[in-house]
């Protein structure tokens, strides 16, 4: 159910991107109990001139490396899960790809089941 958007600057490795994915989904399927085979996403690189951060918000020194995930899915995540998600997808990527801690902004955006629809112009979580 969860619909996953990565954007990025461009990187020399065009497999860089999709690695960035599979972790993602993979710190889903750990911390927040997606199934298998429920992976959706939309992963964008982009030039220095269509990505803007700011590199000192909140204290945290970003670079320009920064990476913006956004997670559609369904409400009723409980904050401890959400902390828990932050931080593994935070440390994967950082582990598995050298993204610093710093670099890795992540947004929920919580919906409806009703809200879904996955092919046939069917709302197949609708009640």
């Amino acid at each position: 159910m969860p619909l996953v958007r990565i954007d990025t600057r461009r990187h020399s490795d065009p497999q860089r991107i999709q690695l960035l994915g599979r972790i993602v989904y993979q710190a889903m399927r750990d911390a927040i109990s997606v199934p298998e085979h429920d992976n959706f996403q939309v992963l964008a690189e982009h030039d220095g001139n269509h990505m803007v951060n700011d590199p000192q918000y909140l204290g945290i020194q970003r670079s320009d490396d920064q990476v913006f995930i956004q997670i559609t899915l369904n409400e009723g995540r409980t904050t401890e899960q959400k902390k828990l998600l932050y931080k593994t997808i935070a440390t994967g990527l950082n582990e598995q790809v050298g993204v610093r801690l710093e670099d890795v902004f992540i947004s929920l955006v919580e919906v409806k089941r009703e809200n879904w629809s996955f092919g046939n112009g069917i709302a197949q979580y609708a009640e």
